[in-house]
């Protein structure tokens, strides 16, 4: 039951969902403080969240203002406040400074069987010195997630510029050390770790797109935490453009996590009466980075478009042919897929227009008639025929110079004005902010759904935007790209509702919870090196589960990095996620057909415990070996994988712990089988573990947790299957 009320007398707000509990303070007619974020305190009474703002007050010891200084989810200036502002701008310099006062503050509470009561705070604030309105949302999502953003509105008679409107979230000083990430093109998502100092640490992604080193996740958490273990708290914003992260600590005795998007210059220049909404800032607290990711999880799974029909196996062309498309070479390996057990058939780039490489073509969306002279009919009435469903990859956001369209509209290409950005893989960005541009790729994306029976668009962005800005004059356009990017993919769901959307960007530079809410999958990357995927997937499922996340089993011998892996490493690496196939199957031995038809079946098996289930990640001591795997949502059954990454100093390597399991059950543990072949020099020799057949060990909950299970001696970049089934 819902129910709206104006706040209580005091001002408090105690709101609690799935362990987490938040206390807003919105006394005193200033925008909203956070007294509490973490770890659930219980149902206090209103005299003991009176205390807890009495007793949490600081001394009031600096020289900005006299008494305390009170930070707002919103920080501002006039509080005494000199870290981070909350809202950046001036009406032609004036008015950079705001102190808003609260006009109306309203409380939804949902009330659950459980006790837990989330919610959302909704308040209203004025300043009328500087003319500005504001609208502040804070709410505890049911998994326990908080969530903010923040909309801004010029009630003056002259414009008033946004430079940067930032959102907070404070962290207890126990908070001693910094997770973020940094990465590159075929290696997105590493993590970094840093002392959390006094001072500001910044990080600012300016590619126009997600980015590949994005902080991604901001995480501060206590000494040592790792991913079972310390307290954790981290924020995420959720937004596919340019963006700012950043952590900050102060002489107040303030410890903040902040966020917000980073607008470039003159981006935003409000009109009276025009507003300016933040993207969404996520907070998520837990025990351990998996209680993190896990509420990101259950938070995503909740929403009522994300993904409800199995995750189809799914054949991606490209590194099978490439640009060389040919019918009769696509049907084979269209046969090759659907003997293997694969549900969908994805033709990527080269399909339209003069697209014969990467250096023209990109924008012209119409079938090309010279590769296609009776259109994709043929091959798509094959892949049908089969069984399989039809996907085809698009680039709309770009354009090539050599390209009809470009040629025609030379000023729909992104530019400062007088110039064109340099190229970059031959490319341009269009201009989607522009009615006509805009209006021209939504009717080509539409005419060709209509068309033909596409069920998945396989959606790419391959580049930065540089100097992106819109002709004639140069204004910058990197924030109106992305909402109209947004806007776009909004349109075409409206028209196609059953049509899945896959975020792709060079790979894995566009994954964030804004371009989620609006596509099925993210690829996580183009590189398809079971190695290199092991830290990738890990650390893109720590906000993404891992149906959402495109994992493909690849060549044998690595498009990018050259490496070759046994097929069972390649594939249990990909099992993990939404699975798939990125090679060259015609080619293939039919030994290895075999094996990876038995490994599309086990993913078929295991997809409902995947695609639900907790994930979860051990703490292992030796930095050779890792263990991951998932764990159903009632602890009936779980999965996990053993990886050697590495050459491990001890031989044999010691147990491996199995997390998450219910400590109080009972479980039967063996080797999950096509991944039971512990691939090493013992294995080799005869020298089997004795619990290692199809019967394996009956073990409780707890001994799995604590004391593990003997794990076999692997060679480097090699892993395992392990089941756990309840008895």
């Amino acid at each position: 039951m819902t129910t709206d009320s104006l706040l209580p007398p005091h001002g408090l707000v105690l709101l609690r969902a799935s362990g987490t509990s938040l206390v807003l303070d919105t006394s005193g007619g200033t925008l909203p403080r956070v007294l509490h974020w973490g770890a659930d305190l219980g149902d206090l009474s209103a005299a003991a969240l009176e205390a807890l703002r009495l007793s949490s007050r600081p001394q009031p010891i600096g020289f900005s203002v006299d008494g305390p200084v009170e930070v707002s989810v919103l920080p501002e200036q006039s509080a005494g406040w000199l870290g981070t502002p909350g809202l950046v701008g001036s009406r032609d310099g004036a008015d950079f400074s705001t102190a808003f006062r609260v006009v109306r503050a309203e409380l939804a509470e949902d009330a659950a069987p459980s006790g837990d009561r989330p919610g959302r705070l909704l308040v209203q604030a004025q300043d009328p010195a500087a003319r500005l309105d504001l609208e502040l949302v804070v709410e505890l999502t049911p998994a326990g997630l908080v969530r903010q953003r923040a909309t801004v509105t010029n009630r003056g008679s002259t414009p008033f510029a946004v430079d940067a409107v930032n959102l907070t979230l404070p962290v207890p000083a126990a908070a001693a050390e910094l997770l973020d990430f940094t990465g590159h093109h075929l290696r997105e998502r590493s993590p970094q770790r840093t002392a959390f100092t006094q001072g500001l640490r910044l990080r600012e992604n300016r590619t126009g797109r997600t980015g590949y080193d994005s902080a991604y996740l901001l995480a501060a958490g206590t000494r040592g935490f790792g991913n079972r273990g310390g307290e954790v708290w981290a924020v995420h914003t959720a937004w596919s453009g340019n963006h700012r992260t950043f952590a900050e600590r102060t002489f107040h005795s303030v410890s903040l996590l902040g966020s917000g998007e980073l607008l470039l210059s003159g981006e935003v220049l409000l009109g009276p009466d025009e507003s300016y909404r933040t993207p969404w800032q996520y907070g998520s607290y837990g025990r351990g980075l998996d209680e993190v990711s896990a509420r990101f999880h259950r938070h995503l799974r909740a929403r009522a478009h994300h993904p409800r029909s199995p995750r189809p196996v799914v054949v991606n062309t490209w590194e099978a042919v490439y640009f060389d498309h040919d019918l009769k070479r696509l049907r084979h390996l269209a046969d090759a897929a659907a003997a293997v057990g694969a549900e969908r058939f994805v033709l990527d780039d080269g399909w339209f227009g003069a697209r014969r490489d990467d250096r023209r073509g990109l924008g012209d969306w119409y079938v090309s008639p010279e590769v296609w002279p009776q259109g994709l009919g043929p091959l798509i009435d094959h892949v049908t025929a089969l069984g399989l469903q039809f996907g085809l990859w698009v680039e709309p956001e770009m354009i090539n110079e050599d390209s009809e369209l470009a040629r025609a509209h030379p000023d729909w290409i992104m530019a400062t004005g007088g110039r064109l950005p340099g190229a970059a893989r031959h490319q341009q960005v269009l201009d989607l902010a522009r009615p006509e541009a805009y209006t021209y790729i939504l009717e080509r994306l539409d005419d060709l759904l209509s068309a033909y029976p596409i069920a998945y668009l396989k959606w790419d962005h391959n580049r930065d935007l540089v100097e992106a800005g819109h002709q004639p004059g140069g204004r910058a356009g990197v924030h109106d790209q992305t909402a109209a990017v947004y806007r776009l993919l909004d349109d075409l769901r409206a028209r196609h509702p059953g049509v899945e959307i896959e975020s792709c960007s060079s790979g894995g530079g566009r994954v964030d919870l804004g371009i989620l809410e609006r596509t099925d999958r993210v690829w996580v990357s183009d590189c398809i090196d079971a190695l290199e995927r092991q830290q990738i997937q890990r650390w893109t499922n720590a906000l993404v589960p891992l149906e959402l996340m495109g994992t493909h089993v690849g060549s044998p011998v690595s498009h990018t990095t050259g490496r070759t892996h046994p097929l069972d490493f390649r594939a249990g690496t990909a099992l993990f996620g939404h699975f798939g196939i990125e090679w060259d199957l015609t080619s293939a031995d039919p030994a290895d057909l075999e094996r990876l038809a038995e490994w599309v079946a086990l993913y078929k098996e295991l997809r409902p415990l995947l695609h639900s289930g907790t994930a979860v990640h051990g703490d292992h001591p030796d930095p050779a070996y890792s263990v991951h795997g998932v764990v159903a949502e009632d602890r009936s059954d779980a999965v996990y994988a053993l990886v050697a990454t590495g050459t491990s100093e001890l031989y044999p390597t010691g147990p491996v712990r199995l997390p998450g399991l219910d400590p109080h059950a009972v479980y039967r543990v063996r080797p999950q089988a096509p991944g039971d072949v512990p691939d090493g020099n013992a294995h080799h020799w005869g020298a089997h573990l004795p619990w290692w057949t199809p019967q394996g060990v009956d073990l409780p909950g707890s001994v799995l947790a604590q004391a593990g299970v003997q794990a076999p001696v692997l060679y480097p970049e090699r892993m395992v299957l392990l089941r756990a089934t309840r008895r």
